[in-house]
């Protein structure tokens, strides 16, 4: 009988000490490779995830600074804005002060929609026993331009801003009827009509033919006190309601003088001279 002292230790079936010792080492290399890829993976992670810690996981004061706008140019206001003149400026209104103090003008604080057309008239001329009538040029005209715009109320100043705005509005669709001194019986003021940048709405004359308030029956109406109060004042003060949101819609009739129409040329019109400089459309 062959015993297990008595077998070659070369032979396949049994391992020696020292092979033995090669495969725990293998298996250990093979243990410790995978440990340490699995710990770089670890430490990849969480060097991405530190990425925006601070130093010693303590955040550092920051400071805040006003958003401002620098105008390189001096003149990139593009906001749609109808002009306070002179003389309605001049009148001591405490209602109107948010217009004056945004530039002495209405602007709408959300981009409106603004509609606005031209149009060439043409006489026809229809000789007897003939198919096609002949057409004679009689004139051309710049029709009414519509703007409406929204207005949201959040704030105190908003609904300062809507009654002023309001207010404005009723002011341009009125005559200096009454004692005015030396303006007694002048219509309506002619206004300037500014938007979208020098060559589609620049300075153009224009009186208010009329204008439209939607106060709609589903949204909150804020008290204000315009005389400086804050939204929501104590209801047993008096007060202003005004809509948490309306839409204001303004029709514009541009109107030019004899003297300014007789200045017209072509040329300078399709160079856009007189679009940006004398407000023609």
């Amino acid at each position: 009988m062959t015993t297990f002292r008595d077998q070659d230790p070369n032979s396949s079936g049994v391992q020696t000490s020292g092979s033995i010792g090669a495969t725990v080492q293998s298996v250990t290399k093979a243990v410790k490779k995978r440990v340490n890829a699995y710990r770089s993976g670890i430490e990849e992670i969480v060097a991405r995830r530190s990425i925006n810690i601070p130093k010693d996981a303590v955040p550092k004061n920051r400071t805040t600074s006003e958003a401002k706008i620098i105008d390189s140019a001096g003149d990139n206001d593009w906001r749609v804005s109808i002009s306070i003149p002179p003389v309605i400026g001049e009148l001591d209104s405490s209602l109107m002060s948010p217009l004056v103090n945004s530039g002495n003008r209405l602007i709408f604080p959300f981009t409106p929609s603004v509609i606005f057309s031209h149009q060439a008239s043409y006489s026809s001329m229809q000789p007897v026993h003939s198919n096609y009538p002949f057409y004679n040029y009689q004139n051309s005209a710049v029709d009414a331009i519509v703007v409406s715009g929204d207005f949201f109320i959040e704030t105190n100043e908003d609904a300062e801003y809507w009654v002023a705005a309001v207010t404005y509005l009723r002011t341009l669709t009125k005559m200096f009827y009454g004692d005015n001194g030396a303006n007694t019986g002048n219509p309506p003021p002619i206004v300037k009509f500014n938007g979208y940048g020098e060559y589609v709405f620049k300075n153009v004359p224009c009186v208010v033919t009329s204008f439209n308030v939607d106060m709609p029956q589903d949204v909150d109406y804020l008290k204000t006190n315009i005389a400086g109060g804050d939204v929501g004042t104590n209801e047993s003060e008096p007060g202003t309601w005004v809509p948490a949101q309306s839409l204001i819609a303004v029709t514009l009739q541009p109107i030019y003088s004899r003297t300014h129409v007789e200045q017209f040329n072509l040329n300078d019109f399709v160079s856009g001279n007189l679009i940006s400089t004398r407000g023609f459309l």
